[in-house]
């Protein structure tokens, strides 16, 4: 299957899972294991944010056959999201996904993680947390300088301790994750960076599983060379061309 027919099938099963949604159907080949293929350790994954990176990473997740629940403020607007996710995937507070998950993806903006590791942070003290947030100074303000400057893997140990914490997912773009999963040929790298070893190979998985190629960069003190404004920051890079420019 090319880039084409593949992209063109998607959009084609997006759109009717909509449809079905609006209808209060589900589509029977909505597991899409056929062509996506199925994991070999299936998790039970919380996600707090929901929103365009969230949502389509979760929805790679539940292809490779993960247990997903979906959290926002607002669950009930997430109901044609959990419809495309299908039958093993539901909505919830940001509280039921930092409970329910065995490994817990932060999706929000970065301003809002420290709230996260105050109203969640008990719930997910021994878990694997993928942190995917991004410091923007102009949405942010002060903190997102200070995390930059120090590194945010760095700085979100701080917001979020006691955690298994990991980052990775924060240099690419939904639309890749929604467009070039799973694509032909050289796939897109995602980096990742990490200090408990356990928790970097599980997300290591996870990246496989959605679609990409995992690249181990080093501790979380590491995580900083792919940051926001880095040289690998959302450029679509292969793990050839990643490893190159991380010196790997």
């Amino acid at each position: 299957m090319n880039k084409r027919s593949r992209l063109s099938r998607r959009k084609f099963l997006n759109q009717l899972v909509m449809s079905a949604a609006s209808l209060g159907v589900l589509p029977l080949f909505l597991n899409s294991s056929a062509v996506f293929g199925q994991t070999s350790n299936p998790l039970k994954i919380g996600i707090i944010g929901s929103g365009r990176i969230g949502g389509s990473v979760g929805l790679r997740w539940a292809e490779a056959g993960h247990e997903i629940l979906f959290s926002s403020r607002n669950p009930e607007q997430l109901a044609v999201l959990v419809a495309q996710a299908g039958p093993k995937c539901r909505a919830g507070f940001p509280q039921e996904a930092a409970e329910f998950g065995d490994v817990v993806l932060v999706a929000v903006p970065y301003s809002a993680t420290p709230q996260i590791g105050r109203d969640y942070g008990h719930l997910m003290q021994g878990k694997i947390v993928i942190d995917c947030g991004n410091p923007y100074v102009q949405r942010d303000g002060e903190m997102a300088a200070a995390a930059l400057a120090i590194g945010t893997g760095v700085a979100s140990t701080e917001f979020l301790p006691g955690v298994r914490l990991v980052r990775a997912f924060n240099a690419l773009s939904w639309r890749e994750v929604q467009d070039e999963a799973h694509r032909d040929g050289e796939r897109i790298a995602i980096p990742i960076a990490g200090d408990d070893q356990e928790a970097v190979a599980v997300a290591t998985q996870l990246v496989i599983d959605s679609g990409f190629d995992p690249v181990v960069v080093g501790g979380l003190d590491r995580a900083r060379e792919f940051d926001q404004g880095s040289d690998v920051y959302v450029k679509g890079m292969t793990t050839r061309e990643m490893r190159a420019a991380l010196d790997l």
